[in-house]
């Protein structure tokens, strides 16, 4: 069997910093807190809380954890936790992925001057939560094609319209062209991550060329299950596993070519031990 492992699989830079600072600080300071699991997967927040990094789940939470020092995390949060934590006197370490903090100095800028911001993605993700943070007009968010035929913003109103970084390239620009002609007075701006698009289309470009595909990722991981998506249009034998632990090997005895790839939050041990037992095993 064939086994081709995609460059671009695994730890993006912004999820990489973060976890590295996590990992740096457990060394450094006595306590240490994330606000929310510093990615979406869950081996790596087991990890760090064997290590005794603990995550803070709410405001209050946070607004408690005086006796040692927070990160915030890649997704990025709202401006009023940077308030809460200034207001509070709590040690930070701001770990915000720099193309997510981009997104929240243009949502500020173009919100002030009068703008609507409307967000491309999924509305209960934290990084567009924390998008939302930053608008001083009121935000939308919409996720679907037909959520942006369904849009009620009054045509007069100007817009601005950004995307999360692990948004869907290609339904992005479906999103873009319904709006389009909605006659606004726009502004927009593609905020996807440049290598979330080089993931992507690595990713199908495998996925059309193989027997059978494994994306590998935290099952809460919006750009894994993006990753998932766009490799099961392209072949039907696509199978979505957290760890090795949830791989069944019995579909792939009839394949002779098996591609690999992994979401940014998925720890290279991981992607390794599944791509070595499949050449193994297979």
């Amino acid at each position: 069997m064939e086994v081709t492992l995609a460059k671009t699989a695994g730890f993006c830079f912004g999820v990489k910093r973060a976890v590295d600072k996590v990992y740096e600080l457990a060394d450094q300071e006595e306590k240490v807190y994330t606000f929310g699991p510093i990615i979406h997967n869950e081996e790596v927040v087991q990890d760090l809380e064997n290590k005794g990094v603990h995550v803070l789940n709410s405001l209050d939470e946070l607004a408690a954890a005086t006796d040692g020092i927070v990160v915030i995390r890649s997704h990025g949060v709202p401006e009023n936790v940077y308030r809460l934590l200034e207001e509070k006197h709590i040690r930070y370490a701001d770990a915000t992925c720099p193309f997510v903090r981009k997104i929240h100095k243009l949502v500020e800028k173009h919100s002030r001057e009068g703008r609507r911001i409307v967000i491309v993605g999924n509305d209960h993700h934290p990084e567009v939560e924390g998008i939302k943070g930053w608008s001083l007009t009121e935000p939308v968010v919409i996720g679907s094609a037909e959520e942006a035929k369904n849009l009620q913003i009054p045509e007069t109103e100007p817009i601005c319209v950004v995307s999360q970084t692990t948004f869907n390239y290609n339904k992005f620009k479906d999103i873009v062209e319904i709006l389009e002609k909605k006659r606004y007075d726009r502004i927009v701006l593609n905020t996807i991550c440049s290598a979330t698009e080089e993931r992507q289309e690595e990713a199908v470009r495998l996925a059309s060329q193989v027997d059978a595909m494994i994306v590998i990722g935290g099952k809460t991981s919006s750009n894994t299950q993006k990753l998932f998506e766009i490799c099961r249009n392209a072949c039907e034998n696509t199978y979505y596993i957290q760890t090795l632990v949830d791989l069944d090997i019995k579909p792939f005895q009839s394949f002779r070519h098996v591609g690999i790839t992994a979401g940014a939050s998925t720890p290279n041990k991981i992607i390794e031990e599944v791509q070595r037992y499949v050449r193994i095993k297979l």
